[in-house]
């Protein structure tokens, strides 16, 4: 597959975005460190403050990343922009009206729920370690660890609609392509994810059941 962009020019998306907006992404990782640090703490999370949090996530890579940085080399950006605010919009939505909760359980669901949301908070830390230099490289608070993490507290999510896992799996699929083409590899856990989420959509049973 031919991409209307460079792997440099990729990188230099992040260079501009990370020199911008740095102050946004330390907040963003801070702040979903000390929820997924509660949620191990008391074994599980009010689901309307995580909501609230991932509503941010995907609202502000949508707008900030994709709108304002990403659609300069990518024409697609500006639909992945309205995917990313779909996404937050549902989230939202969630946030106000849902009585979900994040529950802490040791059984397969669980461990890879905890493995998803560890790996997209060191996703930075990743970045680094395959090689890629500050700031032309991905960190966090843009859409591929901000799926990530999603995906991973999704998983032990009770009582949420199968309809908001689509857009993380459908952007889980197209993101991954980064680890392929553009030689991302911190992306290839975007594979996983997106097959996990995919399984919970079809069989919501097969990892175990989210009831507590």
């Amino acid at each position: 597959m031919k991409l209307p962009f460079s792997h440099d020019a990729f990188l230099d998306v992040f260079g501009r975005y990370n020199t911008v907006l740095w102050p946004a992404v330390v907040l963003l990782w801070l702040a979903t460190v000390a929820l997924a640090w509660e949620w191990v703490r008391r074994d599980r999370i009010d689901g309307r403050k995580l909501f609230a949090l991932l509503s941010v996530h995907w609202a502000w890579s949508g707008i900030a990343y994709h709108w304002f940085f990403f659609r300069n080399i990518n024409p697609a950006a500006s639909v992945f922009a309205a995917l990313f605010v779909l996404q937050a919009i549902l989230f939202a939505w969630l946030a106000v009206r849902s009585r979900a909760q994040f529950a802490v359980e040791l059984r397969p669901r669980r461990m890879l729920s905890g493995a998803l949301v560890c790996y997209g908070l060191v996703y930075p830390f990743l970045s680094l370690a395959f090689g890629l230099h500050y700031p032309r490289l991905p960190l966090f608070a843009v859409p591929c660890p901000t799926t990530l993490v999603t995906a991973g507290f999704l998983l032990t999510a009770t009582s949420v609609p199968r309809f908001i896992k689509v857009v993380p799996v459908v952007w889980a699929t197209i993101g991954s392509s980064a680890a392929i083409f553009l030689g991302i590899r911190a992306d290839v856990a975007l594979v996983a994810a997106g097959a996990l989420l995919g399984l919970d959509i079809l069989l919501p049973t097969a990892l175990g059941s989210t009831s507590v």
